[in-house]
């Protein structure tokens, strides 16, 4: 049976998770701004299409907003992901400052503020990224690359801290697709310019 602590851990934190009604998921979670009758762009199609997509139904839907699907060519796309990579990054972490916050057990807040850092560094990549583009696409796809493993870390540290929060679980989720479209993108960059690098 598990210590009394680590339970009561767990139900603080489950708690606390579900008690901040007041912050919204709406960037955690992609939203379609458009109605489904709008088709996708062919950009956006063929990056979703892309095996190196890990979920191709977040990344259509995640995209379907009416300033990507104008989007022209490749380098406009890229920093339309990267902007929604950023403004993912920041809703999430949000969420982790919320609860941290309200609690107060330092086996979770060390796990906590790991993943506060991780989530800083993701939202600098990502603007960092996004600037970056036009310049130095092979610069960008290592750039976004860095994020996995800095989330990964965050998710390593909850599972050892026995953080159970799903909004969290997702968020991380979430950016981890983030990577993946931005890490497809600037690769297809990479190759629509090799002689300029």
């Amino acid at each position: 049976m598990p210590p009394l602590n680590q339970l009561c851990l767990v139900l603080v934190i489950f708690l606390l998770v579900f008690s901040l009604p007041s912050l919204s998921t709406s960037a955690i979670i992609p939203k379609a701004n458009v109605s489904l009758s709008i088709p996708s762009s062919q950009l956006v199609e063929n990056l979703c299409n892309d095996k190196a997509i890990q979920n191709r139904r977040f990344c259509l839907k995640a995209l379907s907003t009416p300033e990507v699907i104008v989007a022209m060519d490749t380098t406009q796309l890229g920093t339309l992901i990267m902007k929604l990579g950023a403004a993912n990054a920041k809703a999430t972490l949000n969420v982790y400052n919320e609860i941290i916050k309200k609690l107060g057990f330092p086996q979770a807040l060390k796990a906590l503020n790991c993943c506060v850092k991780a989530y800083k560094y993701a939202i600098l990549s990502f603007e960092m990224v996004s600037s970056e583009l036009v310049e130095d696409p092979q610069t960008s796809n290592y750039d976004v690359a860095v994020i996995g493993p800095e989330i990964a870390n965050c998710e390593k540290e909850l599972i050892n801290a026995k953080v159970q929060a799903p909004r969290l679980l997702a968020g991380n989720r979430f950016i981890k697709y983030y990577v993946s479209m931005g890490y497809e993108i600037t690769s297809t960059l990479e190759l629509e310019n090799p002689n300029e690098y």
